[in-house]
């Protein structure tokens, strides 16, 4: 695979070679966390974990990497030769990928020598940030659904093609049943799914006909889309389809007005005796959507959402950081205002009352809370998505909410 050495600011490479210079190669204690929660986020889900523990296996300096920063004409040879032969013999303390979690909580620490510790940290900041950024936004998806489908459709709109992969998975770990992203299922094992395009039904004549070609092309799956022209008369050719045997699954509604178009639909199939067929809504849907049709009623038994999801539209950035908190058994930290930091590596407390959430504590390191130090094999996807999903049945109701009402109680030992 790619190096992902170069994954990284400037500074973090000048930097590491003056502790070298200076000496400064004693054992140090990073700590990723979120400052504040953004306005709209009553909690955040880790994410992003195995991923990164993936990335850091290659990250290596090899005679491509080198051959640039010698041409740099910044670095010293003997320190080239010393990221020749970096091992990053670090250990990490992390939250569970799946774990919720609030401010000033620690999701990652990093123990190590301090150069080692110091160069990872844009890599670090950077995947963590990303996963647990739409993992979250996810998460608002499936509590705003109450069972209903899920499906991630954001490949196209997504910042990049890794963007979109990376946010499969964490859809996922989020809740969700599923993606239209092939390359997420064949690397996650995530169930795909995926109807048609416009472009299907507007290169036949009639919309009947593309309607039956496909159902010849893919009997089993058979999911048409129906509202290129008149949702309503689409509904009626996938209803006749219907009538001589033809087993649809379901229609997808992309545009229009959705509440209307979707009673309507329903009616159509319903009064014939096909109340199986299945309503699935896209088209810039995101949890506020969600979260009004389903408490209107609206007949919609599956949700392919995309744009604003996997761009996390609404809060596209979280106030996340990565500080020194330790040297040498001192501890490190900031009082900058708006940016204080607490010293000394982390542990987070849990308190439940009557099952739910109660408040969180964070001191000094012991075991036996939520940060555990990372170990291999590390959790399945699934395993990772069943803790999201147990975790919400312990949240209180006002933390589920999508807007916020409360803020969670988090305790910080100083």
């Amino acid at each position: 695979m790619e190096s992902t050495a170069l994954i990284t600011d400037l500074y973090e490479l000048t930097m590491t070679q003056s502790y070298l210079e200076h000496g400064k190669t004693g054992k140090a204690v990073f700590s990723l966390f979120v400052r504040r929660l953004p306005e709209n986020r009553n909690f955040l889900v880790a994410c992003g974990l195995e991923t990164l523990m993936k990335s850091l296996e290659n990250f290596k300096f090899g005679d491509r990497e080198l051959k640039y920063l010698k041409s740099l004409g910044i670095f010293k040879d003997w320190f080239l030769d010393y990221l020749r032969e970096l091992e990053l013999d670090l250990e990490f303390y992390a939250l569970e990928e799946g774990t919720i979690f609030f401010q000033n909580e620690p999701i990652l620490q990093v123990e190590g020598s301090l150069p080692k510790a110091q160069l990872i940290e844009t890599l670090v900041i950077n995947l963590i940030h990303f996963e647990t950024l739409i993992a979250s936004k996810a998460v608002r998806n499936y509590i705003a659904a109450k069972g209903k489908t899920l499906v991630d459709f954001g490949l196209r709109r997504a910042h990049s093609p890794m963007a979109g992969l990376l946010s499969a998975r964490a859809c996922y770990i989020g809740g969700f049943n599923g993606t239209s992203n092939l390359q997420a299922g064949m690397l996650y094992g995530i169930p795909v799914f995926g109807t048609m395009a416009h472009s299907y039904i507007m290169v036949f004549d009639q919309e009947e006909e593309a309607f039956r070609a496909f159902a010849k092309s893919f009997p089993d799956r058979v999911f048409l889309l129906i509202d290129t022209y008149n949702t309503v008369e689409g509904a009626k050719k996938a209803l006749k389809l219907l009538k001589e045997g033809i087993k649809v699954l379901g229609v997808r509604i992309d545009s229009g007005d959705i509440p209307e178009l979707c009673r309507e639909v329903r009616r159509i199939f319903d009064q014939e005796g096909f109340k199986d067929v299945k309503i699935l809504v896209s088209g810039g849907v995101d949890e506020y959507d969600i979260e009004r049709w389903v408490s209107e009623g609206v007949p919609i038994d599956a949700f392919g959402v995309g744009t604003k999801l996997l761009t996390s539209a609404d809060a596209p950035y979280l106030d996340i950081a990565y500080k020194l908190v330790e040297y040498e058994g001192k501890p490190k930290f900031k009082e900058s205002p708006g940016k204080k930091t607490f010293p000394y590596k982390r542990q987070v407390w849990r308190f439940l009352k009557d099952g739910k959430f109660d408040y969180d504590k964070v001191s000094r390191f012991q075991e036996g809370g939520l940060v555990k130090r990372v170990s291999f094999p590390l959790p399945s996807l699934k395993e990772i998505r069943e803790r999201v999903l147990e975790q919400i049945n312990q949240l209180p109701e006002e933390l589920k909410s999508l807007r916020k009402k409360v803020e969670y109680r988090v305790e910080v030992d100083e």
